[in-house]
């Protein structure tokens, strides 16, 4: 923990200095009130991770690349949700459930904007930023499906032991032909889900949106609406990412 808040002292010391934001690391040892030699292995770990760089000629210290990387990684994270926000808001107010979009890392997928309704006496509830593996819930299938195949077995192979996957691969196979992916109870007994893929201009998978609901009571006709609703917004929202289809 206090190599975490000796790094972070380093990149706060950086960031306001206003010489170009370089310093030595005598310069930096007097800022964060460190012993040079101290000073000298925080520096060589932050520099393994990217978080900051030394200049060849000066020898001073900087700012890693990597922050520029994640610095513009979150600007086009906000501007895409920015983009979808006001579909999942539609389709929210349509169906009157809480609405879900989730984007792949990995094995698992983020959850990264939920869109709940006010006239819903029951909530399906995932917080924001939960991660969930990729083999679970409807949004993580119906990505799945539309990924490249080996993409996808790489994440059926890590995730579901042999005897599953045969079984598992059929549901994706179904799921890609429906257009759609259906979740019963997986996480949490008695909630559903219904989701589909969002692609962006190359096809690619981009992320899910997903429409979250109690089982109880659920009909047909109530089923087939959300589906339909779900599969609607996706694909308007695909378009606003430059998909134009297959």
């Amino acid at each position: 923990m206090q190599s975490i808040d000796r790094a972070m002292n380093v990149i706060k010391v950086l960031v306001s200095n206003s010489s170009e934001n370089w310093l030595s690391i005598t310069e930096l040892s007097q800022e964060c009130d460190l012993p040079v030699s101290s000073m000298h292995r925080l520096l060589k770990a932050m520099s393994l991770h990217g978080l900051i760089q030394q200049d060849g000629q000066s020898k001073q210290y900087g700012l890693g690349n990597i922050w520029l990387e994640y610095g513009l990684r979150m600007y086009d994270k906000m501007d895409y949700i920015s983009q979808i926000r006001p579909e999942l808001e539609r389709l929210m107010n349509k169906v009157e459930e809480s609405v879900y979009l989730s984007q792949p890392i990995g094995m698992e997928s983020l959850v990264i904007e939920r869109i709940d309704s006010e006239k819903s006496q029951i909530r399906v509830y995932d917080q924001l930023g939960s991660r969930v593996p990729m083999h679970i819930g409807a949004a993580n299938k119906a990505m799945l499906a539309y990924m490249p195949y080996n993409q996808t077995k790489k994440i059926v192979d890590a995730l579901l032991p042999t005897q599953e996957r045969a079984a598992f691969w059929d549901i994706l196979q179904e799921t890609k032909k429906k257009g759609h992916g259906i979740s019963h109870s997986e996480r949490t007994e008695g909630t559903c889900s219904v989701a589909v893929p969002i692609l962006n201009h190359f096809g690619e998978v981009h992320g899910a949106v997903s429409i979250g609901f109690v089982s109880f009571n659920l009909t047909d006709e109530r089923l087939d609406f959300l589906i339909k609703n779900v599969m609607e917004t996706g694909n308007r929202v695909s378009a606003k990412l430059g998909y134009r289809g297959p």
